[in-house]
């Protein structure tokens, strides 16, 4: 079984790629701001940029954001394209720009974010004002699909179109390759998203550590599916898969940000995420009619 186990976790390397991370967090994203003043300019600057990030992280925001109004002296003219551009609360402004909401920058990064997903890794990794954002959504997303995934596998005749997976289920031998797959990608997301190295090599003890955990989780949740008749192991093996994921997501988050979860914080986190997991699996399979 180990050697089995080892086999899959050795395809499921060569399936992810870091690189397509590398591009989509390394894109540089230009950003005009427009006021009415220079104190509300320097406003939306801090919210960019703010204090605690260091003077050169500083200096590669500076050559990224251009003001465009107020006219200051010695202003230099903005670049003729800009991929986003952020106008003070109240001004009239054009349909391609977003409003931000001094009161409330969580709704500008939302409603950017929502037109421009695109943006969000190399948002997030040049600008931390996008950053919970972002890496919310790689989180609850990646569990998400680990979980309907883990449905799908224990009940086969329940992928119907809106159970909507990034690949299709058919291209794994097993559902240990599917989800160690996806918290690899998001172990790689979640690096690009911090403005950390992202690959392998970079992350080696990370990767280690979801490799390390794949084996324990699918222990676990075979054994409830095998035990309980009827497929009522489905919602167990469905929230562990989420739980797993979300420990991984919650831990290199907290890692990214200078610190480590704890042991009970460890616990804590998993037992949020297997209630967030059992709720989430009643309710696709009620979806369903199961």
């Amino acid at each position: 079984m180990v050697n089995t186990f080892l086999q899959t976790i050795g395809k499921t390397i060569k399936s992810v790629n870091p690189e397509d991370v590398r591009r989509m967090s390394g894109r540089s994203v230009s950003v005009g701001l427009m006021a009415t003043t220079e104190a509300r300019l320097n406003e939306m600057w801090f919210w960019l940029a703010p204090v605690e990030i260091s003077e050169a992280k500083r200096q590669q925001l500076a050559a990224l954001v251009h003001p465009l109004g107020p006219q200051l002296p010695d202003m230099p003219t903005p670049p003729a394209r800009l991929d986003l551009e952020l106008w003070e609360e109240g001004l009239p402004k054009p349909e391609h720009a977003f409003t931000f909401y001094r009161g409330d920058p969580a709704r500008t990064v939302a409603e950017v974010l929502e037109k421009h997903d695109e943006l969000g890794l190399a948002l997030s990794r040049q600008f931390v004002a996008f950053r919970p954002y972002v890496t919310e959504k790689i989180v609850t997303s990646i569990c998400n699909e680990n979980l309907v995934f883990s449905v799908t596998t224990s009940l086969p005749n329940l992928i119907p179109s809106f159970l909507s997976l990034p690949y299709a289920v058919s291209e794994f031998a097993s559902d240990t390759a599917f989800l160690t797959m996806n918290q690899l990608r998001m172990a790689f997301l979640l690096a690009g998203a911090h403005d950390r190295p992202v690959g392998y090599r970079e992350q080696k003890t990370k990767i280690a550590s979801v490799i390390a955990g794949a084996f324990g989780w699918r222990a676990i949740a075979r054994e409830l599916v095998s035990k309980i008749p009827f497929g009522g192991g489905v919602i167990g093996k469905a929230a562990i898969s989420y739980a797993g994921t979300w420990v991984v997501g919650r831990g290199l988050e907290r890692l990214y940000r200078g610190g480590q979860l704890t042991k009970p914080e460890q616990r804590r986190v998993y037992d949020e995420g297997l209630q967030r997991g059992k709720g989430i699996a009643r309710k696709l399979l009620a979806a369903v009619g199961r």
